[in-house]
C-alpha cells in the first residue's frame, strides 16, 4: 500500500530539483555527501580520513581485483 504523503513529498522534492539549475545541483550533492560522511565519521566514531579509507573499501568488495586499486586503498 502505498503512502499519499510520501508521493506527495515526492513530488515536491522532485518538482523543487527540476528547478535547480545544475550547478545548484552539483552543490547539493556535495553538501549531501559531506553530511552524510559527518554522520558516518560521527556513529563510527573515526576520523575523515578512515572514514573515506572505509568507505572505498566497502565498495570493492565483490570487485574484481586491481592492483592500481590495492594501492590506492592503502
Amino acid at each position: 500500500m502505498r503512502s499519499k504523503v510520501a508521493d506527495e513529498l515526492r513530488a515536491e522534492q522532485r518538482e523543487q530539483i527540476l528547478r535547480m539549475t545544475p550547478s545548484e545541483r552539483v552543490a547539493l550533492a556535495l553538501q549531501l555527501g559531506d553530511r552524510d560522511l559527518r554522520v558516518y565519521m560521527s556513529v563510527q566514531k573515526v576520523d575523515r580520513e578512515t572514514a573515506v579509507q572505509a568507505i572505498r573499501r566497502s565498495r570493492q568488495i565483490g570487485r574484481r581485483r586491481s592492483r592500481c586499486m590495492d594501492e590506492s586503498l592503502r
